[in-house]
């Protein structure tokens, strides 16, 4: 592509008052509003008045320039420019929308959870989050927490956690089916050092309840990585109906497990560097899975303990001196094991260890949001930086609902594809017999999905 025009016959002006920069915001925010943000948040928010008062609204104005990509409180300016007020009410000033947030305590942090978790549900009714799972199909609840990088000091709550750099720790809960993105149904901000399951328990309390309130059908596998493996987590899932299929650690136990397993249970599964072999329809590789009944926490008391599958995956241990013509006397191997409470019957070895490699799925979630709201914290205040969290939880779940609304291949998509080609959409405003219309760029490559998404959320009522 080339410029067409000589630089000196080119001239520009900002005088443009009927243009807005994403014209998608329009049926995203209207499907917002018909699940209910500002009223869940008027109801639930108990923020002083002298900075709470309109709380809805500067809730819904948050998610608004987040959904839009803003990551900073300076960047909500992109809510007041052209005929954005024109669409929309209440368009708040950065310092306006600042102060709200700097308001909050730990309190009306989890207040605007229990707004976030009762929002999902309500999008869950408008769209199909989660599909519709079969009734011997899993509903998957992956855990994990990640490190949010800050910079300064001045920032309440960050240090040094395990990534040895300095942040804020968030954990999420993300949900998800076989054929279906994950949303967001449970989050909480923690310091930068935290342990990674602190808390973890009641987060996963807190997921299982949202996830009643979707009412999918079908079960439920909590997925955790080896940080989590612990009694508090596995219990809390336990206890709130759903299998559990956790990394555990090398410990004595687990290893005196593993060598108990005679060589042959070990059986050849489909991995990185498979090869299908159609002579004898099986694959050729050098990963193996097997599996061995465990108890899980067997120094706790007895009725604490938690009987299940130890399910093992070994891959042969490469050794740099066999190629200098010195092979290893004895095969040696790495071993991959995790816990599960999922009946046999229900999953065998090899499936059981496939579903569970996929708990990998939450790290495109924490992806996402560092695309976006949570590229870095934008306040000092600890509680400001939560609400902050649950906000851009809030966001994501909306963009997720507005791309399966949508006609396409935008179900599945990452939400920065979703701001890109159905939000950040420029449309002029026209106006005539009091009803307004939006002119959008010709030839626009996602026009149909535009359209199916506006559609939707612009349908006439049904007939009397």
């Amino acid at each position: 592509m080339q410029v067409s025009h000589k630089p000196s016959t080119v001239s520009v002006s900002f005088d443009e008052p009927n243009l807005v920069s994403a014209a998608g915001l329009l049926p995203v925010m209207t499907l917002a509003r018909d699940a209910g943000l500002q009223e869940l948040a008027d109801d639930w928010l108990s923020v002083p008045t002298d900075k709470g008062a309109n709380a809805g609204l500067k809730v819904a104005s948050l998610v608004t320039g987040m959904i839009a990509g803003a990551d900073s409180f300076d960047d909500m300016a992109m809510l007041r420019h052209g005929g954005m007020k024109r669409l929309f009410t209440a368009c708040y000033a950065p310092s306006t929308l600042g102060s709200f947030l700097r308001s909050f305590t730990f309190g009306h942090v989890r207040q605007l959870d229990a707004v976030a978790s009762r929002f999902l549900a309500s999008l869950a009714g408008r769209a199909p989050l989660l599909g519709a799972p079969a009734a011997g199909d899993f509903v998957f609840v992956d855990v994990d927490d990640t490190i949010i990088e800050v910079h300064g000091y001045a920032k309440q709550g960050s240090g040094y956690g395990y990534s040895g750099v300095r942040g804020l720790n968030a954990l999420l809960a993300a949900v998800s089916t076989k054929d279906t993105a994950p949303v967001i149904a449970a989050q909480r901000l923690r310091k930068g050092a935290a342990n990674s399951a602190r808390g973890a328990n009641r987060l996963v309390t807190d997921a299982l309840s949202t996830l009643k309130r979707v009412h999918t059908g079908g079960r439920v596998l909590c997925r955790f990585d080896s940080a989590f493996y612990g009694h508090a987590a596995v219990s809390a899932a336990l206890s709130g109906g759903a299998g559990v299929s956790v990394t555990v650690r090398m410990d004595p136990a687990v290893k005196r497990a593993i060598a108990g397993i005679p060589d042959t249970a070990w059986e050849t599964i489909e991995y990185t560097d498979a090869v299908f072999d159609e002579s004898t329809s099986t694959w050729v590789s050098r990963a193996e899975v097997a599996e061995t009944v465990f108890t899980a926490f067997s120094s706790r008391k007895k009725d604490e303990q938690i009987t299940g599958r130890l399910v093992v995956r070994r891959i042969p241990e490469l050794n740099r001196k066999a190629s200098d013509g010195q092979p290893t006397l004895f095969e040696t191997h790495r071993h991959h094991a995790f816990f599960t409470t999922v009946d046999a019957e229900d999953l065998g070895t090899v499936a059981a260890d496939k579903i569970h490699r996929k708990h990998a799925i939450i790290e495109q979630v924490n992806a996402d949001l560092k695309d976006s709201a949570l590229a870095h914290m934008p306040s000092s205040v600890f509680a400001a930086n939560s609400a902050w969290l649950v906000a851009a939880v809030m966001a994501y779940n909306l963009t997720r609902a507005a791309g399966i609304l949508a006609a396409g291949p935008f179900g599945n998509a990452r939400t920065g594809t979703i701001r890109r080609k159905l939000i950040h959409v420029p449309a002029r405003i026209a106006t005539s017999a009091r009803r307004i219309r939006l002119h959008l760029p010709t030839a626009w490559p996602w026009q149909p999905a535009w359209e199916g998404l506006f559609t939707t959320v612009h349908a006439p009522p049904p007939a009397a």
